[in-house]
């Protein structure tokens, strides 16, 4: 029992992970500014909303390449997460493996690279987010589950964004997909 707790609270920590905003602001390209070149982004960070004072932070730099429009599979970047209280908790950094946006919202998927939760490499989680401006919202795959979810998670899938960021932090950017269709 005491390890399915740690494991939820790592999974949460997991999603919190800062360095995705800072990889757009290196690279000139403001969070708001959607760069020519793409067909669908997802970046920014935030800190959720807890009651009991957890630590959670989402960070994403997942990009879609405009010549990758038919295939949002082709999506690269990162993200991470964590989740900390009371001084315990967990983080993990994920490769971006799919990004599908859709106005406001966007869903994107990675495999788990690096992480100090035991059993989190290679693991595929999802995240939805929805961009509120400075109340934005977010899901992810594990939400109904004890730890990270099935082994064998699909591609861009997540759970509603039924979680508020805290006053103040949300600055996450959905650049919508717009295929052919």
């Amino acid at each position: 029992m005491r390890r399915r707790t740690r494991i939820a609270a790592v999974t949460a920590a997991l999603l919190i992970t800062a360095g995705a905003a800072d990889s757009a602001t290196a690279s000139g390209q403001g969070p708001r500014q959607q760069h020519r070149h793409e067909a669908a982004a997802l970046t920014g960070t935030a800190k959720l909303y807890r009651s009991a004072g957890d630590d959670i932070t989402f960070s994403f730099d997942a990009h879609l390449a405009a010549g990758d429009t038919k295939n949002p599979g082709a999506a690269t970047g990162t993200f991470r997460f964590s989740h900390y209280l009371h001084g315990k908790g967990a983080w993990a950094r994920a490769k971006v493996d799919c990004l599908v946006t859709g106005g406001e919202v966007a869903v994107v998927s990675g495999v788990i690279t690096d992480s100090d939760l035991p059993g989190a490499k290679g693991r595929r989680v999802g995240v939805t987010v929805q961009d509120l401006g400075r109340h934005d919202r977010l899901g992810y795959s594990w939400a109904a589950t004890k730890d990270l979810g099935p082994r064998n998670l699909p591609k861009c899938v997540s759970s509603a964004p039924f979680e508020k960021v805290r006053q103040g932090t949300g600055d996450f950017h959905v650049v919508p997909w717009r295929p052919a269709l």
